[in-house]
């Protein structure tokens, strides 16, 4: 059975707070934390998701899944340190080094948080192979980031595939995360192509009963 983090990026801002308690009354695994700095990704949203973020806090202890689609890692890994996070994904193109990218998995992991690392659609999984011993999770990107509600990029599962045989065959305990356009038919292609944990916003956001749709999705 595969976990899903919930995307709130299409979320409505005024049903926020009831959003949040039926999505862990659904039994989302994680909340999902779209991060955007208006630089790497064209969006801006960071005051927003940190508000989110903080509601979320206050009111539950749903494990929180921070995607930081950002420039200046360490300064909005410090945002959210406070808020005690399960993970925090960075993006390995928005590092300038190798150096750069251990010290931010070192500083994640000093402050108790799980350390994810994302790549992009036009990303080279073998990018990051050398990272896997030492995060707990990839995430790859199967639109790309910046915009709720895309269509999957089919390639990007090919990626998953070789991704999880290598994981395999070096005998590595890390989780692919899948994020973008699932829907319940591509959710059954991410499966199979290797993926444990499902980034979905829309597909549930919009859904009449998050529950059912929830359920349906970790089968």
């Amino acid at each position: 059975m595969v976990e899903i983090s919930t995307s709130i990026l299409s979320m409505e801002k005024e049903k926020a707070t009831k959003t949040f308690y039926n999505l862990e009354t659904a039994n989302t695994d994680y909340i999902h934390i779209d991060v955007m700095d208006g630089k790497f990704v064209q969006n801006n949203n960071h005051k927003l998701m940190k508000e989110y973020a903080t509601t979320i806090r206050q009111i539950s202890n749903m494990p929180l899944d921070v995607h930081l689609m950002t420039y200046n890692i360490k300064d909005y890994i410090e945002q959210y340190i406070d808020l005690e996070p399960n993970i925090i994904t960075f993006h390995i193109e928005a590092v300038k080094s190798k150096e750069e990218a251990y010290e931010i998995i070192k500083f994640i992991k000093e402050n108790n948080a799980k350390v994810g690392i994302s790549i992009k659609p036009n990303t080279k999984v073998e990018d990051i192979y050398e990272f896997l011993p030492y995060i707990h999770m990839i995430l790859v990107m199967t639109v790309e980031p910046g915009f709720g509600g895309q269509k999957l990029i089919p390639e990007t599962l090919e990626k998953v595939k070789k991704l999880k045989q290598y994981i395999e065959e070096n005998n590595i305990e890390v989780d692919i995360e899948v994020d973008g356009g699932i829907n319940s038919e591509t959710a059954e292609m991410a499966k199979q192509a290797g993926a444990n944990i499902l980034v979905v916003g829309v597909y549930i956001i919009k859904s009449e009963d998050y529950k059912k749709t929830i359920s349906e999705l970790k089968k």
